[in-house]
């Protein structure tokens, strides 16, 4: 029985033993064994089953994937001294475990160094061109037909404003050779560092804010300036056409006037024609009507030839 007792207890030792001197290591994950500090054999970068001295040595794992730092927003001076806010990030890995575990040894202390050595680089790389060669990454054909600029020579000017020589995309590859040889003593390899954000500092925000303001108001003040004058134009237009029917209708209706009066002329003069007698009395009646009333008092002598008529009826 005692036999058997201690063989059983010799066998979960064993078990134990098995057990904790044996780990795993997957595909994200690199291991640095170490034994009483010190690193103890090459690290484990491939996955798979290990094994090792059980109490005596101790297992530090690192993370064998991309890594992402985000740095924090800084104000910055460009080249042409305009204060801009840059938010960058940027993307790394461990190439060199002993050398991590040796310099740094745990991730939070990996940040503090990347704050430490790619803040600088950015902020550096920042103020050596003016703000256009960080914004822009490309001479690619601006449309600044918006702005409302007709003279060829102010667009020319535009365009040769808005030329870069370096771009961003180099900016940021000039960070990352910069900030790369001060990181291989830590064992980090950076991948790549990007600009995440440009934006300006609230006092310089306001100044261009108002500034755009003011050329949107121009632009819009020459749309109205330019509706304004084509509206006139086309008020013109109409008045001088409504005065050309007006004065096509008026001739017309004169000759339709002209031509009905010398036909009522005809006609009066072709019924007069028939008795003269007739046409004198007539108009002798309407020389009456028209300057003779109650109140009219006329002096004419007895041979009058407006009088004959009268000496015939019993003017009252």
């Amino acid at each position: 029985m005692k036999i058997k007792g201690i063989a059983l207890v010799v066998l979960v030792l064993a078990v134990l033993l098995l057990f904790s001197s044996a780990y795993v290591v997957d595909e994200t994950e690199q291991v640095v064994v170490t034994q009483f500090g010190k690193v103890a054999g090459d690290p484990k970068v491939e996955p798979g089953l290990y094994f090792r001295t059980p109490f005596i040595q101790k297992i530090n794992f690192f993370p064998k994937n991309l890594q992402m730092w985000d740095g924090d927003p800084g104000q910055i001076p460009t080249l042409d001294k305009t204060y801009i806010w840059v938010d960058a990030f940027a993307r790394w890995k461990i190439v060199d475990p002993i050398s991590f575990f040796q310099t740094i040894g745990t991730m939070f202390g990996a940040m503090s160094r990347l704050d430490d050595i790619i803040d600088p680089a950015v902020r550096n790389l920042i103020t050596s061109y003016p703000l256009i060669e960080a914004v822009r990454k490309s001479n690619r054909e601006l449309n600044i037909s918006e702005l409302g600029i007709e003279d060829e020579e102010e667009v020319e000017e535009k365009k040769a404003e808005y030329k870069i020589t370096t771009g961003r995309m180099i900016i940021t590859q000039e960070i990352l050779k910069q900030a790369q040889p001060k990181l291989d003593l830590f064992g980090i390899e950076l991948v790549d560092v990007k600009i995440k954000r440009i934006n300006y500092v609230e006092q310089v925000q306001n100044s261009v804010y108002g500034r755009m303001i003011a050329e949107r108001k121009q632009i819009a003040e020459k749309f109205r300036s330019e509706g304004k004058g084509e509206a006139r134009r086309i008020i013109g237009d109409k008045e001088r056409d409504l005065k050309q029917i007006l004065s096509e209708a008026y001739e017309e209706a004169q000759e339709i006037q002209g031509e009905a009066d010398a036909e009522a002329i005809r006609i009066y003069a072709d019924a007069y024609g028939v008795d003269p007698e007739f046409y004198s009395f007539m108009r002798t009646l309407e020389i009456y009507t028209e300057s003779l009333d109650k109140s009219s008092s006329l002096v004419l002598s007895t041979d009058s030839e407006l009088f004959k008529y009268l000496k015939k009826f019993d003017v009252q």
